[in-house]
């Protein structure tokens, strides 16, 4: 069983930047794509960004592309959420999730097909 741990999540002024981490329990991670979701109060959960096991494919929701980033280090187990130029509209808890079915593909926009969940952090953003 893979444990994923976030941090880096916190209080932030409108136009600050965060960078979130996510910490995995195996070296497995390496062959896992990995995606950020975030979680407002009274909406869904949706997804953020997402990289493939390789890092060569990435994705980005339309409302974060161009201020958020995603990489990663498998050398180091970790994954990382680069925020830029936060607003008030990406306030809500950040989960970091990992799926374990290597593919070539992009890596998988729906949060069923992830197998491991972080318990997410939470970031707030104001002004």
């Amino acid at each position: 069983q893979v444990q994923l741990l976030e941090s880096g999540g916190g209080l932030v002024q409108a136009g600050g930047s965060l960078r979130l981490s996510c910490v995995a329990s195996e070296s497995t991670f390496k062959i896992f794509n990995v995606g950020w979701f975030r979680q407002a109060p009274g909406k869904d959960r949706e997804i953020v960004a997402a990289i493939s096991w390789s890092g060569g494919k990435i994705y980005y929701a339309d409302s974060v592309r161009g201020r958020f980033a995603i990489s990663r280090d498998n050398a180091k187990r970790t994954a990382y959420l680069q925020m830029n130029s936060l607003n008030s509209e990406d306030t809500a808890v950040y989960y970091c999730a990992a799926d374990d079915e290597m593919s070539s593909g992009y890596p998988p926009q729906d949060a069923a097909n992830y197998d491991y969940w972080g318990r997410g952090t939470q970031v707030t953003v104001r002004g």
